[in-house]
């Protein structure tokens, strides 16, 4: 019985410690919340941890996580910057499940889920040709200004969490009527003081960062290589030219195409906005010396102009107007007939040369203007 005892000793202050690391490490998630530690007992959140219904399966969560490992580096990275918890990570899972693609009902948009309003307040620019919610960098940038000034205001960083959800008034009242921004208080399902939706997001919130930093989940799951995502595995920033063609950048570095449309889907189009000199654009960091070796500015054979149709518009007077074949609008469009409809929008490539000389570049610039401001 000895020797048994002494052959399992080891293994149970092993287990023993690595319960106390993962207990550690969860208590430090909930602080960097300004969350008391007690919070780790509440059952709601535990259910959402632990409840494949309630919470996302961990094949999912892992996969969302992969996919995703590029942008992560670089948002952690910008979150340190404006000092604001690594931790707020999983608030754009929560809110996006890290897609660029996410788009509401309410019609928040991107990475960050920002309502168009919020996104101008915070300089993303949203027009016919970009719409920088999407844009991660810019984004980020935004969303770590946005919840540095909740923190500012509310005090504490789970507040920001949840003003974030439901709006700087609703989380002031709520507080107001409650006489307390203590979360247990302020979590109360009988009095209600913050919405159903934003009691659920906070403890969603925590339970991602509670799966996203458990070292043994991860290893058990062969994962483990998300735990030490190097430079190689994230994004660069490149300046391209107006105008200039995603395709075209894809074939100078070597990469498919749809990987380059999944890095910079704020484009809404498979080129730079035409109206300003130069932009941002990514590439995986891999790609960069390949980058700096083969791009050069390629001059302008078109500018891309989105015309929204009118009533009484076709191919025929579209084209006309721009001095541009219908043929050629139906390919760049790839429409399947000459049928249009009332507010569809078509790029038109309006050739330089012609633009310049007549009054179809003095009108394209007059709308760039307009677009710009």
């Amino acid at each position: 019985m000895r020797y048994i005892i002494l052959f399992l000793l080891p293994l149970l202050l092993s287990a023993n410690l690595t319960y106390l690391t993962t207990q550690n490490k969860e208590i430090t998630i909930l602080e960097s919340f300004d969350i008391d530690p007690s919070f780790l007992y509440d059952p709601i959140m535990n259910e959402m941890k632990n409840s494949k219904k309630d919470m996302y399966d961990e094949e999912n969560f892992f996969q969302i996580m992969d996919e995703a490992h590029l942008f992560i580096p670089t948002v952690k990275e910008i979150l340190a910057t404006h000092s604001v918890p690594p931790e707020f990570l999983f608030l754009a899972m929560a809110e996006s499940s890290f897609s660029t693609k996410a788009y509401s009902v309410k019609k928040a948009s991107g990475f960050w889920q920002f309502m168009p309003e919020t996104a101008k307040l915070y300089g993303l620019k949203i027009d016919q040709y970009v719409d920088e919610r999407r844009d991660v960098i810019k984004s980020t940038e935004a969303a770590a200004k946005y919840l540095s000034a909740l923190h500012d205001k509310f005090g504490k960083w789970y507040l920001a969490a949840i003003a974030y959800n439901c709006g700087e008034g609703k989380l002031a009242n709520a507080i107001s009527r409650a006489k307390s921004d203590d979360l247990l208080v302020l979590l109360n399902p009988q009095e209600k003081y913050i919405p159903k939706e934003s009691r659920i997001f906070i403890r969603k919130i925590l339970s991602l960062a509670l799966i996203g930093n458990d070292e043994q989940l991860l290893l058990n799951n062969e994962y483990e290589y998300l735990l030490n995502r190097a430079n190689a595995d994230s994004i660069s920033t490149v300046k391209v030219s107006r105008g200039e063609s995603l395709k075209r950048i894809s074939e100078l570095i070597d990469i498919p195409l749809p990987e380059l449309q999944k890095l910079n889907r704020h484009l809404k189009y498979d080129f730079s906005p035409p109206y300003i000199h130069s932009y941002d654009i990514y590439i995986p960091y891999i790609k960069l010396s390949s980058f700096k070796q083969n791009y050069f500015e390629e001059e302008i054979k078109n500018f891309y102009k989105v015309h929204i149709v009118t009533k009484g518009e076709s191919l025929y007077t579209i084209g006309k107007k721009y001095n541009v074949s219908q043929n050629a609008i139906k390919d760049f469009n790839a429409l399947k007939n000459n049928r249009l409809s009332l507010n569809q929008q078509l790029i038109i490539p309006i050739d330089s040369r012609i633009a310049s000389a007549t009054n179809i570049g003095r009108d394209f610039t007059h709308n760039v203007k307009l677009e710009k401001a």
